[in-house]
């Protein structure tokens, strides 16, 4: 295949290439690919950090104070390390590789994440992903709720050279259990140099997410990191280069637009304003036993 066939090809199967842009969080570095100038959301996706490859040495560790959310839901994975999360709801969670944390904000939940004791005393390397999931507009003001699905119940498909855990909705012929407010499905799926894995047209927006490694789509080669947005039908096989790791990601689309501010999803900008004055006023509810918290950022 010529150089300008591969670029047609690539075209027609890549609706948009995101390198992500690094962001401080106070002690570690994050590489935020979603929002986007270009793009607010793939499916609910709203928001998108990898974190890490970090190196913590002893008594180092994350210590994210307690903070607020709306209007969303958090899904936090990890490829390495620990972390320990608390909530408004007196949930107490610590978070392994292979596991899945899916906290609701709904109407309003606040939560910490740091470090655990063990971890944080022998020092720790950490890699992961976070994400938000805007909600829908029937469930924008659910009650808030937390749920932990350990690495031993979120399905696993292995194939020469395939590894595929399967986070949330259905891929690769597996189902996992968790239930979801929208129609969205989330993956890790890590090939062999060599290894090639489809991505069905099931859901409507679909993306990959390079974590490390690099890969061969449609005839073009791509390296982490960065976020690769498909067309919507688009056939899709992603070839290994090299030993490569990914997140698969995307869903239906929701109604209307989302405005988000600092860590509040709304569809409406009032909201958004209420909850700032909610919490510069101290009316969110607490994290049991976390006297600290991240206060309201300047405008």
């Amino acid at each position: 295949m010529s150089i300008l066939a591969d670029a047609e090809s690539a075209a027609k199967t890549i609706e948009l290439r995101i390198a992500p842009r690094a962001r401080d969080l106070g002690g570690f570095s994050v590489r935020r690919a979603l929002p986007d100038d270009r793009r607010q959301m793939v499916g609910p996706f709203i928001f998108y950090d990898h974190f890490g490859p970090v190196q913590f040495a002893p008594g180092q560790g994350m210590d994210v104070r307690p903070h607020p959310h709306i209007g969303l839901a958090t899904v936090t994975y990890l490829l390495d390390g620990r972390i320990l999360h608390r909530d408004s709801l007196a949930n107490v969670q610590e978070i392994a590789p292979g596991a899945m944390n899916l906290m609701t904000a709904g109407r309003g939940i606040v939560h910490s994440e740091r470090t655990p004791p063990g971890p944080r005393a022998a020092g720790q390397q950490m890699l992961g992903v976070q994400s938000w999931l805007a909600l829908p507009l029937a469930h924008e003001e659910t009650e808030p709720s937390f749920q932990h699905f350990g690495a031993d119940v979120l399905p696993v498909v292995e194939d020469r050279g395939v590894f595929a855990r399967v986070i949330a909705g259905a891929a690769f012929g597996a189902k996992s259990p968790v239930a979801t407010l929208s129609d969205w499905f989330y993956v890790e799926l890590r090939l062999s140099a060599g290894a090639s894995a489809p991505l069905d047209a099931d859901y409507e927006q679909r993306a990959l997410y390079l974590v490390d490694g690099a890969v061969e789509i449609a005839g073009e080669r791509f390296e982490e990191p960065q976020l690769l947005i498909f067309n919507p039908g688009a056939a899709i096989t992603i070839r290994a280069l090299s030993d490569a790791r990914m997140m698969l990601l995307g869903g239906a689309p929701l109604e209307g637009r989302r405005y988000l501010w600092w860590n509040l999803v709304a569809s409406q900008k009032d909201r958004i304003e209420e909850a700032k004055r909610d919490w510069r006023e101290g009316r969110f509810p607490s994290v049991p036993g976390d006297t600290e918290f991240i206060p309201l950022p300047e405008e």
